[in-house]
């Protein structure tokens, strides 16, 4: 009877995950031809590890996307480590706040998750523009404006903002769940507050900073909204080279490829934090006992 109620989701998993994830295999390892017949290749992907591309129109011309992969992997990892620096503190303080002080917390950090990514996005080029708020109060201070728009900068603070909260309500969660008694047991054998964060309190919460990089890293590495209105339209990162072969060049066995790429490297990276996180559990297993 339990197995009744599984069905549901099965079709719904086979339908709206693995149909979509095969086809967009399919894509990666096909081309069609002049005449319109398709065959298996692996062109697609010694396209995207060629040094240049001179059948691309621009402004991917004679451009390495190798290079977009690495602008990518490098700014997802930037905005994971500052959320993980600005997240733990912020998380480590609520679990220390009264109930009623905690509930103002959390709904300020959540608030602004109610509101569409689009539109969030879409604040921060008035924020950040030439004329914007932050420039017009530098103005009237005195003080010299500055350009962040369209930059690296700018792109990294709005993953940054987006994703924060995927950082914090996973360590918060893991945090919340520890046991007092572990704290006051570590004091009692003479440990002080450094002690007991670095031994008990930090290696137990390994696991929600784990679950915390994974839910940062990937939507980072794999967006394009940010990048497209942060960055401008030339600016590129493996979601919207994905986007653009999709939507606007029309090439799907190039873009699916990609798409492959991008995937491969999201289980790369989660392996890597499995094992961390088994690491991080034994280790505060050990600690504790």
């Amino acid at each position: 009877m339990k197995k009744l109620f599984a069905y549901p989701y099965i079709v719904w998993m086979a339908i709206f995950i693995a149909a979509p994830l095969l086809l967009v295999f399919y894509y990666s390892v096909t081309a069609t031809d002049a005449l319109g017949n398709t065959y298996f290749t692996l062109a697609n992907f010694r396209r995207f590890f060629s040094p240049f591309s001179p059948d691309m129109v621009q402004p991917f011309h004679e451009r390495i996307f190798v290079v977009v992969a690495l602008r990518s992997l490098r700014l997802a990892l930037q905005s994971t480590l500052i959320c993980f620096v600005l997240g733990y503190p912020v998380a480590y303080i609520m679990t220390r706040k009264e109930y009623s002080e905690k509930s103002v917390l959390l709904f300020m950090l959540l608030a602004p998750m109610w509101m569409n990514f689009l539109l969030r996005t879409y604040a921060w080029l008035t924020i950040l523009e030439r004329n914007g708020l932050i420039n017009n109060l530098l103005g009237r201070l005195g003080l010299p404006m500055f350009d962040i728009l369209y930059t690296d900068a700018a792109v990294l603070l709005g993953m940054v903002y987006n994703f924060l909260p995927f950082m914090i309500l996973p360590i918060y969660t893991s945090l919340k769940k520890q046991d007092p008694k572990l704290v006051e047991a570590a004091q009692d054998l003479g440990a002080g507050q450094l002690g007991v964060f670095l031994r008990v309190v930090f290696p137990l919460s390994i696991p929600g900073v784990v679950s915390g990089i994974t839910m940062v890293f990937m939507p980072a590495a794999a967006t394009f909204i940010i990048p497209h209105l942060l960055g401008g339209r030339q600016y590129f990162l493996l979601g919207s080279l994905v986007e653009m072969q999709f939507l606007n060049i029309g090439d799907w066995h190039f873009g699916s490829a990609v798409a492959v790429i991008m995937m491969m490297m999201m289980v790369v990276s989660m392996v890597v934090l499995s094992f961390f996180d088994k690491g991080g559990e034994n280790h505060g297993r050990g600690t504790v006992i």
